[in-house]
């Protein structure tokens, strides 16, 4: 790879840890951790990524967030992708059944990448993830269940690429690893406290003809709406939604 193609891939890199950021925002010490590259490189890099208007500095907390050029340039492809226009009214039936809120994510490299969201009729929905957040594979249910359809050894490497985000965000791959274990044994990733205090959320694969992981079905909701009780109801119903999602996008 030649001196331009690297620096343009390292900038790509920063701005996929920037969009993990959100409207929050990422430090210079965490880019710096997370891509590996030494603060000076970081630093040059954020300078050219804010000329160019695809990232921000804020001035209050002295983060770097995602700047708007990168929406405006985004607006070229302003169509639904193929799988979030195909799945929608599946999500839409099972937020209504389930009453809970409804996410699809898809694999982005080595991360999972909310792109959709749908809210039941539940009086209290968990709104826990945005639509366009990205987060390292191996965080949160969604990213699990993506890994567990891969191979051990794609799996593996996944892991291992993001270890040292993992590490950031007080993960460990030995964590990672079990959840994915445990994905794979039981055809589903759940977890009884979500991201949000007094919340789960579980999540399912849609898998295509060759096995691997187009996407992945995410219900989040007040942990009571998702104990033992409740919780294979909730999987059934994504479960059918999932067959008939799968089968309309052969």
């Amino acid at each position: 790879m030649g001196e331009g193609s690297q620096t343009v891939s390292r900038a790509m890199e920063l701005l996929r840890l920037l969009a993990c950021g959100q409207e929050q925002g990422v430090r210079l010490t965490d880019l710096v951790q997370m891509s590996g590259l030494n603060r000076p490189t970081v630093h040059r890099l954020l300078k050219t990524l804010i000329a160019e208007g695809v990232a921000e500095q804020d001035s209050v907390t002295r983060k770097y967030l995602i700047g708007h050029d990168i929406g405006l340039l985004g607006l070229a492809r302003g169509k639904q992708t193929r799988i979030e226009k195909i799945a929608e009214p599946y999500l839409l039936e099972l937020a209504e059944q389930t009453g809970d809120t409804v996410f699809l994510s898809i694999r982005n490299r080595q991360d999972s990448v909310c792109i959709s969201r749908h809210t039941g009729h539940h009086p209290i929905q968990v709104l826990s993830i945005e639509v366009g957040i990205r987060r390292p594979l191996g965080i949160g249910v969604s990213g699990i269940a993506l890994l567990s359809c891969l191979s051990i050894e794609e799996s593996e490497k996944l892991i291992s690429l993001n270890k040292t985000r993992l590490h950031a965000l007080g993960d460990s791959e030995i964590r990672v690893r079990d959840r994915v274990e445990g994905a794979r044994l039981h055809g589903y990733a759940y977890v009884e406290r979500g991201l949000m205090q007094g919340t789960s959320a579980i999540a399912i694969p849609i898998q295509n003809n060759f096995e691997t992981p187009t996407a992945a079905i995410t219900i989040t909701a007040m942990a009571n709406r998702l104990n033992e009780k409740r919780l294979q109801e909730v999987l059934s119903l994504m479960q059918q939604q999932v067959l008939r999602l799968s089968n309309a996008l052969i």
